[in-house]
């Protein structure tokens, strides 16, 4: 069995280099990389963290979310 890694709010925040107040914004309104809650904590898949870094991936300053606020990502 594959062990699945996991990341907390505050490795994920200093991976992505935001606050942890915008982690919190993200998940309030739903943009950001997906994330499980359980007991009252919040924990990042290392996949999904992977998944959405590749998502936000630009060629330039000129592409179109390069400014831009995480977009609503399809949930499953």
């Amino acid at each position: 069995m594959t062990e699945i890694r996991h990341m907390n709010q505050v490795e994920l925040s200093r991976r992505l280099g935001v606050s942890c107040r915008t982690l919190e914004r993200w998940r309030w309104i739903g943009v950001g990389p997906q994330f499980i809650k359980v007991g009252g904590r919040v924990k990042y898949r290392l996949a999904d963290v992977e998944s959405f870094e590749q998502s936000r991936l630009c060629q330039s300053t000129a592409d179109r979310h390069y400014f831009d606020e995480p977009k609503n990502t399809v949930r499953s």
